[in-house]
């Protein structure tokens, strides 16, 4: 039977690096996002190489259209083995914590909490009766650490940790791996470094943060996956400590 991932965001950055890293392992991959043109470039990359690839479109934004998204996944590939779940938010990434308002973060749910609940609804009991699958994410370290001047979306993704680690250690036991990848960086092509780069430029208060090869955080997601010896990892190492 051939495995299959479903990338949900596959923007610049993590979520093509992620289609990529699946597809060179014989995974069917499903990408998933707003604007068709870039993901029918990737698809015509990943089918150069050898790798079945699905184009879908989607708001991600939009959680009541799930079920009609689910149907076309699996119209594509059936219930998905695993699958990855990083979009990016619209709007500003970051805010001053004392300028957060209520409806910053409600407008920030439906992609970030919402679709992803709905997601896991369709396609986790498959994998339960499976017996093996994964639930991937990749998120900004600001989820698990508040820092200055980097509030807003961080939030709402603190949210998120908390019901991914829960669901970690409610199916563990069942096959399926849940993964979620913090990442403390700037990585090349993406929405957030696009932020960072522009507030810094305006001379807003920015903290200094390493530079990621999206390549590398992919395999980090790959080896979480088939290793299953951890279900959080952040990026660099040692940037919470202390």
């Amino acid at each position: 039977m051939t495995k299959s991932i479903a990338v949900f965001g596959t923007g610049p950055g993590v979520g093509q690096a992620v289609a990529r890293r699946y597809g060179k392992e014989g995974y069917e991959v499903v990408l998933v996002a707003r604007r068709r043109e870039p993901l029918e470039a990737l698809a015509r990359e990943l089918t150069a190489g050898g790798v079945t690839a699905h184009v879908v479109t989607a708001d991600l934004a939009r959680t009541g259209d799930v079920p009609a998204l689910a149907a076309r996944i699996r119209a594509c590939v059936g219930d998905p083995t695993a699958f990855y779940y990083g979009p990016a938010s619209a709007g500003p990434m970051f805010v001053p914590a004392v300028d957060l308002t209520p409806e910053l973060l409600r407008e920030r749910m439906p992609i970030t909490m919402d679709t992803l609940l709905a997601l896991v609804r369709e396609f986790l009991p498959a994998m339960v009766e499976r017996g093996d699958g994964a639930i991937l994410s990749a998120q900004g370290a600001a989820a698990v650490r508040g820092r200055p001047n980097m509030s807003g979306w961080p939030t709402v993704l603190a949210a998120q940790r908390n019901y991914l680690q829960s669901l970690a250690a409610e199916v563990a036991g069942k096959g399926v791996h849940v993964g979620a990848l913090y990442i403390g960086a700037r990585i090349a092509g993406t929405p957030v470094e696009a932020d960072y780069e522009r507030r810094r430029a305006q001379g807003e208060p920015v903290p200094d943060m390493p530079a990621a090869d999206p390549a590398e955080l992919a395999d980090i997601l790959w080896d979480m996956y088939t290793r299953r010896d951890r279900h959080e990892t952040v990026v660099p190492a040692g940037l919470l400590d202390g």
